[in-house]
This record gives C-alpha cells, structure tokens and sequence, in this order.
C-alpha cells in the first residue's frame, strides 16, 4: 500500500477529529434505532473522506513515456520592446514569445529546461529542471522592464550567464545534449557594441534563434512594472508620436551565427519550425517507469453508497418525526359531551328533578 497525501497527515487529522468526535459523541447519545445507524453511517463517511484524503494505492502500474535527453536553455528578451503591438493582430510580441516557448516544451518530451530573460542585465529565472509547470507559470508571469527605469539594453548582454549555464550542465552531466533558443527583436539600445555569444558555440548541439517584430515597427506600451497584460493604456513616446520598435533581422543572425545555429523570423500566421532533439549523445528513447493503481475511485462509491443509504434511513424516519411533532387534533365545536352539555339539551330531566 502507498499513500500519497493531498495534505500533511497531521493537517488532515486536525480537520477530520473534531468532526469524528461530534459524530461519536451523537451516537452515543441516540435512542432510536435509525438515529444510531445515521450517525453511524456519518462516522464511517468522515473516516472514508480521510483515507481518500490520503490517496491509498498500489504499487506495480506502468505508463509510457518518451525521454528526451536534451538540456533545453531559453534567452528571452524582457526588454519593453518585447510587448510592441505587432504579433498577429496587434497583440504584443511577448504572447508569440509564450507560444512558441509551449511549442519548444511540446517538442522535446522529457528534457530540461533553464529560463533565462535579458534586458538591462541577464537573470536566471530558472534552472535546468524537468518540470514544465514551473517553466509555463514563470513566462505567465513574466513582465517587461519598467520603463522608467530603461537605461538602453544590449541583445549580448546574456552571454556570461549563457555560457556559465552550459558549462555547468556539461560538467554535470557531459553525456546530455544541450540546445539554446533565443528569443528576441534584435533591437540594441546600448550605446556600447553587442558581447558576443562566441564562448557558448562549443557546448550548444543545436537550437535556434527567433525573431519577433515587424519591418513597419509596432508601438508600445509604458511598463510600470505591475500585474502582466496591465502595463496602462499610455504608449512610449518619441516626441509628439508614439515610438515604434523594428525588428533588427541584421543583428539576429549575427547572434545566430555567433551560437551555431539557424534564424528564423517568427509571424503568427505560421508555427515555428524547430530542430529534431540531437542524438549525437543519447538518443531520445521511449521506456516504461513505475507508477501507482490508484484506488481512490473505490473509496469515492463506497462514500457515495454510505451517503445514499443514510439519506434513505433519514427519509424513512421522516414520517415518525413529523407524527412526533404533530400537536394533537382538537375536538370539533358542539361534539364534546359532558354534563353541562347534557342538562342543556334535556329539559325534561330537570323538570323531573324539580
């Protein structure tokens, strides 16, 4: 038997107990028959709502699953361009940046991955790991630089952090491949010339860099650094007209050729096109892992059996409750006989009597 609690064993004692208790304590105090067997059906509903609680299972069960042994790095670009309104229909940049990051996850089953965003600096969001809730929920939260607080941006700026991520993974695991995606505009603020990506060439298998914007430029929004998707209805200026943010395809496929791998200008009409997983390491391979029979389900119909009898008890008690309860029936008016009624309805007798 494994148990795999929704809740820590002591959390869940504390708020079965109290409830056990109450039932117990009415059971004892019932005197009819279908009261104790209600409270009795109660009880066991409470200890059987526990033990689901729990998630009781056996061990032995078996699911396919198909192993990707790849080491996935994302560089996104935060900058606030990355929210100018030309993807699609005029959304933001940043929305194809998450679709096509679902699409990377999609493609490479089984892989890590490590979320890396760029503005002003370079920052790791999160580390090489294999779960993609965690991957999906940093990019929901993900919001660009506040804008106020831009000093300009430079598309090499992650290049340290790049090459310390795959230094670490290869050290750590040398036989795994390694991929590196890149996904930005191409636009550099900086004053100073973009750093290269040239030291990360020799540990990157494959990837891709992808480019988000149009050549006719797209406005943006001013970040304040709140709530994602509500930056505020004012745009970035430049002078009197709002500024527009241009795809720099030029400077995309330098850092594509600086990292070895191939362009790709992104639009929403089209999906990305990615890379198979490399197999000059270890070929990605489906295999079998152990898993649990879960037998939550049996518990589940025997707490709904328990609750459909215990309504049918309560529903048979109710007719004997109701006639308990009843005040009794009074006698109609002028039908009560007693001796003040008789001696008024024979005036003979009293006559008699005289």
């Amino acid at each position: 038997m494994i148990l795999q609690p929704v809740l820590h064993p002591l959390l869940l004692l504390a708020l079965c107990a109290p409830v056990a208790c109450l039932a117990v304590l009415r059971l004892r105090r019932a005197r009819r028959g279908g009261e104790r067997l209600s409270w009795a059906l109660r009880l066991a509903v409470v200890i059987a709502c526990a033990v689901l609680a729990l998630r009781p299972g056996l061990p032995g069960g078996e699911t396919r699953t198909l192993a990707t042994e790849t080491d996935v790095v994302l560089l996104v670009d935060t900058t606030a361009s990355i929210v100018a309104e030309d993807w699609g229909d005029g959304r933001p940049r940043l929305e194809g940046v998450r679709e096509d990051v679902e699409a990377i996850v999609e493609a490479y089953p089984g892989a890590r991955f490590a979320l890396i965003t760029f503005d002003s600096a370079a920052e790791v969001r999160l580390p090489l790991t294999t779960d993609t809730s965690a991957l999906r929920s940093a990019l929901e939260v993900l919001t660009p630089e506040v804008t106020q607080q831009s000093r300009g941006s430079s598309i090499g700026v992650a290049h340290q952090t790049l090459a310390e991520t795959l230094e670490a993974a290869a050290s750590a695991s040398p036989d795994r491949s390694r991929m590196v995606f890149y996904l930005g505009d191409g636009e550099q603020t900086a004053e100073s010339p973009p750093e290269s990506f040239d030291d990360s060439a020799a540990l990157i298998d494959d990837g891709a860099v992808l480019g988000y914007g149009t050549h006719e430029g797209g406005p943006m929004k001013t970040q304040r650094g709140g709530v994602p998707g509500e930056g505020g209805d004012e745009y970035i200026l430049d002078g009197s007209e709002r500024a527009l943010s241009i795809v720099d395809e030029a400077a995309l496929e330098g850092v594509a050729a600086e990292l070895g791998v191939g362009y790709q200008h992104r639009t929403a009409a089209e999906p990305v096109a990615l890379p198979e997983a490399p197999t000059s390491t270890v070929a990605p391979a489906a295999g079998e892992v152990g898993d649990v029979v879960e037998l939550g389900w049996m518990v589940a119909i025997a707490i709904a059996a328990l609750l459909a009898i215990d309504a049918a008890v309560v529903a048979g008690g109710l007719p004997a409750a109701l006639a308990v309860a009843r005040p009794p029936r009074r006698p109609a008016r002028g039908s009560a006989r007693g001796p003040a009624a008789d001696s008024a309805q024979d005036p003979d007798q009293h006559g008699e009597r005289g």
